[in-house]
């Protein structure tokens, strides 16, 4: 009867009962009836749930800390003891602030944030720096000459490899910089990051040497400006010929040293004030620059009057022989008497007067327009090459004389490409003041990307405007010497050249100051990582964040770099700084994209490793190209940096030989890994599969192992275990070919790891082994998937639930996350691919992230890679569900994660009757295999007392002394007893008396119940079916009930189109006795959903906003 009855209630589904107008009304009075009772007890029906832990509750406020805030998901009650709720959580993770991982809030700072350094957005933090450090000196005192010697063509190539250079690595940088909240520090951050500390401590004190001699660089170009060409009056050290304003000249080196020092002090001071001066100063010092620009595009559209006197029509003479008279080559039109210009050409080669009159015959001399302006036929003039060597006038001639303008130093392709690239650099400048601004990763591509083109363009345009507007012979007069030492672009511009002088000297200004700024910052953040230890001083800032300390030293190494004075010495050092600085950046995003890390999330898009490669290597061949010992230079400081950072954080290890270079090489990596736990970017899921065999030794559920292989497009280590039971001396044959069958599925499967079959005399022991013992060292798994125990109702067996269970405790005891896939045999298989759809995640519990990065690690397979991801939180009814959305959205966005956001309302609601009947039958089921289980139990005591009535000593029946005792006492042996019928924890049990209506429910009615009961008295030895219409349900169940039956309504409805639904998985009972209620929880909660995958966290998080 009891069978039968079992049977049926756990054959018919409860939704399918009959809702008869008798049955419908019973469910009313009882489900008002229960909740008026329970509602009048307390006036709140779930109460506190008390034993908080504070220790095991990091991220939950002293105000939710003792306090129940789970609301209607008594289902999650104990996770929440421990685990913060979602609201609290993202309010915390939306009021981040941009400090580095490890850095705190400055002391002294105040709570409000009134003295906080001011956030910038992209045109004043990002594109406007930028700006101002590529549009640098180059652009007016030498772009001109290039563009002489190289021609309009090759000139126009030097600038697209330059950009395209610059561009590719801000392509890459875009990508790093956009994985992750880019605290202070910048490129450093970024570089350190990706590659560690070794590489990006290296990395990072060389750019911040080349950043603070760059501001040295930019000083003294503004001093070279306005001594030479602004103010020649102000020199303090002249020995009155003008040596105080000649290139070179010690007189000059020494008041570019005096100026220099003065003009830092003011820059350093402005940078102390703080940033917000330096802006205000900027946008002034950038205005000039641009207005320039503007005046030198008008200018080449005008024609100008300026003249020089050229020779043979291709060689400029001195600007001593700018008139009419003076311009010619013999003396007042006669030509048998030559000239002061033709007697110095004469003189040049040693002729006598007559071969003197025959030699300038075949030469002549004029005054010819020195910028006659567009549309003149220049461009096709100036198309071409004139590569001359050092002291040649013209391509393999010698210059004749002091007055015609000869090359200063020898000029190719590659030499001009070396000199005009330091003027693309700077892209970092928006970069490395990452801490200052509002929103990094929106704003650090969008500036640096809009700053490289906008200098693109200018440097493009002005090659084509030079080539086209100016003639080849004052292209090539590098100081303007046949133009009384003007400078070219000076006098190209209109109105006046005086706006050109003006607008280079204050771009100079303004690059040293922008570098001034973000030179302290990255050092600041060296500093704070504590790589280096006597750097550790310079980590220290004032109370609002600015980098005092760092100031001082950035300001120390600039003094040296203008002690030295001579631009052209300092440039070269600076090239290679910023060249390996760019090369490591593109080395980042390209092994980032190779590896495919599960933490490789940028928002900017527009990026491929193949494109970060080229820029590596046209990195290199740069920096080889401009000066090959300068280059080995800086890598051979780069490499001591390294491996000093390496010798503190590591020990070091020597290899053994060539033969043994695999082996070491393993060892090695193995020992690295068992240094400590993985950073939280770096957290991949190794996977341990839990693969049952069938009585064919072939996996059960193949699905299983096509689900791990979709989940590794995170890459990472994949483990295949399988539990057989038995004997290892006799099932050892069996476990070989289980393990072959493995292998062969595993390989069908696409699935890249080890498998592992293990013979144990109990199941759960062995299973206990697989998690414990499996992987080696540093590749021990750290997430469990395990298949779901189907047909657990239908079995009155408990090992079909038991083992399950005690794969959630063992696996939670490891700290291990779970995943559960239910209804796999549906899951898609790796030839499959869904089109469209959506990967649902039901964010409940904080679990540490594991619920967004499955899907993200699912969609890089090529089955889910088409469908798209959405979020649902549950607020309940103390959240503001608006604010929650909010900052939601904020969290996804640091993560870079892009999903759907919807937060569902869960209000507080009355008891309904289906989820009162539905507990009452699952409490009935309990009872009844409790009942099923006491029968047996008192059949063996039966048979028990039967044997020790035979053998009861007769000392016990009669009184006869002991002495005639010689019988022995014979037992079978007693089953312990249950766990179950074991009352360790006290509930609450309702008095529900007055509940009649359930004493009237007659036992045709009972099949049509699914439910388990919860207590029964221990004494209940009557196995009539009559006593399961007596049960009494648990308020505790009835709640936990009510959570599994509203979120299944919810998901249901908002999901029931999903491919795949992603929740938490509620923590298992600890008592035993409790264990089939959890099972039917899980049943409850996962109704009507077709792919199902029930997530629990190992309680460490895997993700992270940073970089």
């Amino acid at each position: 009867m009891k069978l039968k009855l079992l049977e049926g209630i756990n054959l018919r589904r409860f939704k399918q009962q009959r809702t008869t107008p008798l049955v419908v009304r019973r469910r009313r009075r009882m489900a008002k009836k229960y909740s008026r009772l329970i509602n009048s007890g307390s006036g709140d029906f779930y109460g506190s749930v008390a034993g908080y832990s504070e220790e095991g509750a990091p991220f939950m406020n002293d105000a939710e800390k003792g306090v129940n805030n789970d609301g209607n998901l008594a289902l999650y009650e104990d996770d929440f003891k421990h685990r913060p709720k979602i609201s609290s959580l993202l309010n915390t993770l939306a009021n981040y602030k941009t400090l580095p991982e490890h850095s705190q809030e400055p002391e002294g700072r105040d709570k409000q944030l009134k003295n906080v350094a001011p956030q910038m957005g992209t045109l004043m933090g990002v594109y406007l720096p930028c700006l101002q450090n590529i549009l640098g000196v180059i652009l007016f005192i030498r772009l001109t000459w290039i563009v002489g010697n190289a021609g309009a063509l090759e000139s126009f190539f030097i600038i697209v490899i330059s950009c395209a250079t610059t561009s590719l690595t801000a392509i890459s940088m875009s990508a790093v910089a956009t994985n992750g909240v880019v605290p202070a520090g910048g490129s450093y951050f970024m570089i350190s990051r990706a590659l560690g500390p070794e590489f990006g401590g290296a990395v990072g004190v060389l750019f911040y040497l080349g950043t603070t001699f760059a501001s040295s660089m930019y000083i003294l170009g503004a001093i070279e400006i306005l001594l030479v060409y602004i103010a020649p009056v102000i020199a303090i050290f002249d020995d009155g010929v003008g040596s105080g304003t000649t290139s070179n000249s010690p007189d000059m080196l020494n008041n570019m040293r005096v100026y220099g020092t003065i003009i830092l002090f003011v820059l350093s001071l402005l940078v102390f004030v703080g940033v917000k001066y330096v802006n205000k100063c900027a946008l002034l010092f950038l205005f000039c620059v641009v207005v320039s620009i503007f005046c030198i595009y008008i200018g080449v559209f005008i024609p100008n009057d300026l003249q020089f006197c050229c020779l043979d029509d291709n060689i400029a003479i001195h600007s001593d022989f700018r008139s009419i008279e003076e311009c010619t080559l013999y003396f007042q039109g006669n030509a048998s008497v030559p000239s002061t210009l033709g007697q110095s050409l004469c003189d040049a080669d040693d002729l006598k007067v007559d071969e003197c009159v025959s030699y300038l015959s075949k030469h002549s001399a004029k005054l010819t327009p020195a910028i006659p302006g567009l549309g003149n036929g220049l461009f096709s003039d100036n198309l071409k090459n004139l590569y001359r060597d050092g002291g040649e006038v013209l391509p393999r001639e010698e210059g004749k004389g002091p007055n015609e303008i000869v090359s200063d130093i020898t000029t190719s392709f590659t030499i001009l490409l070396a000199i005009f690239f330091p003027s693309v650099t700077g892209i970092m400048a928006g970069s490395n003041r990452s801490g200052d601004l509002k929103d990094a990763q929106f704003s650090i591509p969008r500036g640096t990307l809009g700053a490289i083109f906008t200098t693109s363009l200018i440097y493009i345009t002005c090659v084509l405007f030079f080539a086209g507007a100016v003639r080849g012979e004052i292209l090539r007069d590098k100081f303007g010497e046949s133009i009384d030492g003007g400078l070219v672009v000076a006098n190209i511009a209109w109105p006046s050249q005086w706006v050109i002088l003006i607008g280079s000297f204050l771009s100079t200004i303004g690059a040293g100051l922008q570098s001034l700024t973000g030179a302290p910052r990255l050092l600041q953040a060296i500093a704070k990582d504590n790589l280096i230890p006597f750097l550790a001083v310079f980590g220290k800032g004032s109370a609002i964040g600015e980098p005092t300390w760092a100031l001082l030293l950035t300001a120390a190494i600039s003094e040296l770099g203008i002690i030295i004075a001579k631009l052209d010495s300092v440039a070269p050092i600076i090239t290679m700084f910023f060249l390996m600085c760019y090369m490591f950046v593109n080395l980042a995003c390209a092994l980032q994209t190779l590896l495919r890390t599960p933490n490789w999330r940028p928002r900017f898009k527009y990026y491929h490793w193949s494109l970060s490669f080229i820029g590596m290597v046209m990195c290199v061949s740069l920096m080889f190209i401009s000066s090959w010992y300068y280059a080995l230079a800086a890598m051979a400081l780069a490499g001591c940096i390294y491996k000093y950072i390496e010798y503190r954080g590591a020990e070091k290890e020597w290899g053994d030989g060539l033969r043994g270079l695999s082996l070491q090489a393993a060892r090695y990596s193995l020992l690295r890994l068992e240094e400590g736990p993985p950073h939280t970017k770096n957290w991949r899921p190794q996977v341990l599969v839990l693969c049952k065999l069938d009585e064919e030794l072939l996996p059960k559920h193949r699905r299983l192992l096509s689900f791990a292989s979709q989940l590794k497009a995170g890459r990472g280590l994949t483990l295949v275990s399988s539990v057989i039971e038995g004997d290892y001396t006799t099932k050892y044959p069996e476990s070989q070919a289980a393990a072959q069958e493995l292998r062969k599925v595993m390989t069908e499967e696409k699935v890249k790891g080890f498998h592992q079959v293990l013979i144990a005399r109990d199941v759960n022991d062995g299973i206990s082994a697989c998690i414990q013992m499996s992987g080696l060292g540093g590749l021990q798994h750290n997430t469990v998937i395990a298949g779901w125990p189907y047909g657990w109702r239908q079995s009155t067996d408990d090992r079909a639930f038991r083992v399950f269970l005690n794969v959630v405790r063992n696996v939670s005891s490891m700290h291990n996350a779970l995943l559960v896939p239910k209804n796999i045999t549906l899951f898609p298989s790796n030839d499959q691919k869904l089109e469209g759809g959506s990967i649902d995640v039901w964010w409940i519990v904080h679990d540490g992230g594991m619920l967004m990065l499955l899907p993200f690690l699912l969609r890089q397979h090529k089955v889910w890679k088409n469908c798209t991801m959405k979020i649902y939180t549950v607020a309940q009814m103390e959240d503001n569900s608006i604010q929650m959305k909010k900052d939601l959205k904020t969290f996804l966005y640091h993560l870079r994660i892009d999903a759907e956001i919807e937060v569902v309302e869960l209000p507080g609601c009355d008891i309904s009757a289906y989820t009162y009947e539905r507990t009452l039958l699952m409490e009935q089921r309990t009872q009844l295999l409790r009942q099923m289980k006491l029968t047996r139990k008192e059949s063996s005591f039966d048979a028990q007392a039967i044997v020790d009535l035979h053998h009861i000593p007769a000392s016990e029946t009669d009184g006869a002394s002991p002495a005639k005792n010689t019988g022995r006492k014979v037992r079978f042996a007693r089953q312990e007893s249950s766990p179950f019928d074991e009352e360790s924890e006290k509930e609450e049990v309702l008095n529900v008396s007055n509940l009649t209506d359930i004493n009237e429910v007659t036992e045709d009615d009972v099949d049509l119940m699914d439910m388990e009961p919860e207590k029964q008295k221990a004494d209940a030895a009557d196995n009539d079916t009559d006593g399961l219409l007596d049960i009494k349900p648990s308020d505790r169940n009835v709640r936990r009930m009510h959570t599994a039956v509203r979120l299944n309504e919810i998901i249901v409805e908002k999901s029931h189109k999903a491919h795949l639904v992603i929740l938490n998985l509620p923590g298992p009972p600890k008592l035993q006795r409790k264990e089939q209620n959890y099972m039917e929880y899980l049943e409850v909660l996962t109704e009507g959903l077709e792919r199902v995958l029930m997530v629990r966290g190992g309680g460490r998080e895997v993700i992270t906003i940073y970089s």
